[in-house]
């Protein structure tokens, strides 16, 4: 039992460690006056593909943790669409 103790915590300092690392680099990269506008329109193509394949997934293996993946197409296409005058005009 005890190794499962000691599994979880270095798990989660291994989290913690690396949510620091990734705020000080977001901080690091807003000082830089170069750093590029976020793609609001990847994100909503992003969605459109975790939201069927998420929900395949569930299907597919009867597994209802999938339903994370779906939920994450959803956060996406929500994000892309909320910001959907920043999209660059490709298409």
């Amino acid at each position: 039992m005890n190794g499962w103790i000691l599994i979880t915590v270095l798990i989660i300092l291994f989290i913690i460690i690396l949510g620091v690392y990734t705020t000080f680099l977001q901080w690091k990269r807003k000082k830089d006056e170069n750093a590029e506008d976020t793609n609001y329109q990847a994100f909503f193509v992003m969605g459109i593909c975790f939201l069927p394949i998420g929900a395949i997934m569930m299907l597919l293996f009867h597994n209802t943790g999938f339903i994370g993946i779906t939920v994450l197409g959803v956060i996406y296409i929500a994000i892309g669409l909320a910001n959907h005058d920043k999209w660059e005009k490709n298409w």
